[in-house]
């Protein structure tokens, strides 16, 4: 029961920095949501007073990916706000996130929003988002990009992939789509109580098409026939691929707005919601160079930052961490190997969405 406890949840991306270097994905999809980002720095209310402004970055790995965001954040508030008065930019993820290398980003890189603003502070928070890591009334803008797809836990095992969007197995799906809607619902009641009156919240997440496409086809057809090739060379057991999921989900608009329409999390409101394609940038760099080998490289990389770790910890328990960096090697090798025999276009739906926390109402005339 401990192994199995230990296992449930996801792992961090890849340390010493790997994540920071092979994340681009990540990054080229974000763009869209940044003028959402920035109309909320402009809009949202200002506490009164001299205390210091706090900036929330949900999900913030080793940072690379929050440079520009944080920067865009910094920068706007900046132009509201009186001479002197602090901007606190609170990074947060696992425990046992790399930390020292967002921070040695922070500290040297020339895009970081604390090179360019000497009223802007940092500091970090190592707990998950499913629970609440800042206290209430004291977060008046957020940032989370990338982050809430992945669930709390892995409910069930999956028994014939290791993402439950290509499983055909009725009751597994169903295990996944109950774990989403709590822990999407967990998520925001959470940010209400750390929102201040008037706070908002800019989400980029995964998603899934109006007619419940996920997306990955390619990728994850990839990964699943490499782990199946590692499990017949005896590389790893077949106990432990049984084991192994990626717990992240793709949510409809529907599923992203329900806890507002019915009512859970009175006090927030969806202020937007979009669902659109993420821009493969993978693929438009292979029909500009019809370089194969390098667009199944790509991909295999994106796929060893982000979740490799995950498969990973379903090895054995006390495996080495020889073990594990050859499993990773050999999974991102034949990742790369299948994906460069066919080149094809990856579908990336993607979900932006602005939460509101409700302004506190005006008491009116005070009489004695």
């Amino acid at each position: 029961m401990e192994e199995e406890s230990k296992l449930a949840r996801p792992a961090p991306m890849e340390g010493h920095g790997g994540y920071n270097s092979r994340s681009a994905v990540q990054a080229s999809t974000a763009s869209p949501a940044l003028p959402r980002l920035e109309r909320a720095a402009v809009d949202v209310p200002l506490s009164p007073g001299k205390g210091a402004i706090v900036v929330a970055d949900y999900g913030a790995s080793q940072g690379r990916n929050s440079l520009m965001p944080m920067s865009i954040a910094v920068r706007r508030l900046r132009q509201r706000l009186e001479t002197g008065r602090a901007i606190s930019v609170v990074h947060t993820d696992l425990a046992d996130n790399d930390f020292s290398a967002l921070f040695e980003l922070l500290n040297t890189d020339p895009e970081s929003y604390l090179k360019q603003d000497q009223g802007a502070f940092a500091s970090a928070i190592g707990r998950s988002f499913y629970e609440q890591i800042l206290p209430d009334d004291s977060v008046t803008l957020g940032w989370c990009a990338w982050s809430v797809q992945w669930l709390s836990r892995t409910p069930v095992a999956i028994p014939d992939h290791v993402q439950v969007a290509y499983s055909k197995d009725d009751a597994t799906r169903a295990a996944f789509a109950a774990q989403a809607a709590d822990d999407w619902l967990v998520f925001l009641k959470h940010r209400r109580r750390e929102l201040r009156p008037g706070g908002r919240l800019v989400i980029l997440t995964m998603a899934r098409t109006d007619d419940g496409d996920f997306g990955y086809g390619p990728l994850l057809t990839a990964m699943y026939d490499a782990l199946r090739e590692l499990v017949t060379e005896g590389v790893v057991q077949q106990e432990e691929a049984a084991r192994m999921a990626i717990p992240t989900v793709g949510r409809t608009r529907a599923e992203f707005a329900a806890p507002f329409t019915s009512g859970e999390v009175s006090g927030l409101e969806l202020e937007h919601i979009e669902i659109f394609e993420g821009d493969d940038a993978i693929w438009r760099d292979f029909l500009a160079d019809g370089n194969a080998t390098a667009f199944g490289a790509r991909w295999a990389a994106f796929s060893r930052a982000s979740v490799l770790p995950t498969l990973s910890r379903d090895l054995s328990q006390g495996a080495s961490a020889e073990r594990v960096r050859g499993f990773m090697d050999r999974m991102e090798a034949g990742m790369a190997a299948r994906l460069a025999v066919g080149p094809d276009r990856t579908l990336m739906p993607l979900a932006i969405i602005v939460v509101a926390a409700a302004e506190e109402a005006d008491p009116g005339p005070q009489t004695a």
